[in-house]
């Protein structure tokens, strides 16, 4: 019995596909597609979940990356997120208190209005959304636990496996390694009074097998490794593309991320850097590996 048999479907999964349906339909003869994923996912102990297992992910380089994907007019994107963390265009907000940014209109108290300092950054953040927003090149599909994110990644690439060579997956969710199966989990909330429990936690199987074999057997898969000793990123980083035999590994060390990636391919590596001025001006790690990807992605369309 594989995985998705043990694991029943979410409740909306219909609706999911029916949305990535429509939406791909929508793009299919006038964009490229971008399935980006973003954030971590929950283990629940509980099928009536109150406690799980998470990790740290905030999903920073997903939502970053997919307003970089977005700037570019031949692209669309499904950004499958976990639910609660930083989300394209919105991400600009996340650290700011809402209220704090707005005051009272001095020429009519009733209407409120948006503090100076925060007007530029407010209104070129609108603007960008709106013109994604006109012409519907962003799909937000949210997950929370592992069993959401599995189904939906399944669904949204066997919907995109049509568009052959012109999707292209960002796989940057930060995905458990392990999970507690459904059949081992107590029906309701753990009690502290029963004492620590004594829980098996199993693997989580590798889907970036059948997802580049069968799911979008001809897409550009882009997959990341995070590591946090640099002297095996590399090499974990090549032997998931032998393994995979998808596209390109982002290698990245935990400490730098935000400053030093290396995108690996099976004959080549591409170092990008970010530089002190560079940071300092606000600019991200994440536009420059989207341009990469980019011209690398566009390249393969042409051959």
């Amino acid at each position: 019995m594989n995985w998705y048999e043990e694991n029943p479907a979410p409740i909306n999964a219909d609706l999911i596909q029916s949305q990535v349906q429509s939406f791909c339909s929508l793009h299919h003869q006038k964009r490229s597609i971008v399935l980006v994923t973003s954030g971590g996912t929950t283990i629940p102990f509980e099928k009536n979940t109150v406690r799980f297992i998470d990790n740290f992910s905030q999903g920073t380089r997903g939502s970053a990356s997919t307003e970089y994907f977005l700037q570019d007019e031949d692209m669309a994107v499904i950004f499958l997120y976990r639910s609660t963390t930083l989300r394209p265009f919105v991400r600009h907000f996340a650290h700011t208190n809402f209220l704090e940014m707005l005051q009272r209109d001095p020429q009519d108290l009733s209407q409120l209005q948006v503090k100076s300092e925060h007007v530029s950054k407010v209104m070129t953040t609108w603007q960008d959304y709106q013109k994604v927003k006109m012409n519907n090149r962003l799909l937000e599909v949210g997950f929370t636990t592992l069993t959401d994110y599995l189904w939906y990644l399944k669904i949204v690439c066997q919907t995109l496996k049509p568009l052959g060579a012109r999707a292209l997956l960002y796989l940057a969710a930060a995905v458990s390694d392990f999970y507690i199966p459904r059949q081992d989990m107590a029906e309701h909330k753990l009690q502290s009074s029963e004492g620590a429990p004594t829980v098996q936690l199993k693997m989580v199987p590798k889907m970036l097998a059948p997802l580049v074999m069968d799911w979008v057997p001809q897409a550009f898969v882009v997959s990341f490794k995070l590591e946090t000793d640099e002297s095996i990123l590399l090499s974990k980083a090549r032997k998931a593309l032998q393994t995979y035999k998808h596209s390109l590994v982002v290698a990245n060390l935990l400490e730098s991320r935000k400053e030093r990636v290396i995108l690996v391919e099976a004959s080549s590596e591409d170092l990008i850097l970010m530089s002190v001025e560079e940071l300092s001006k606000g600019h991200e790690i994440e536009e420059k590996i989207v341009q990469n990807l980019l011209t690398k992605f566009k390249k393969k369309l042409e051959s």
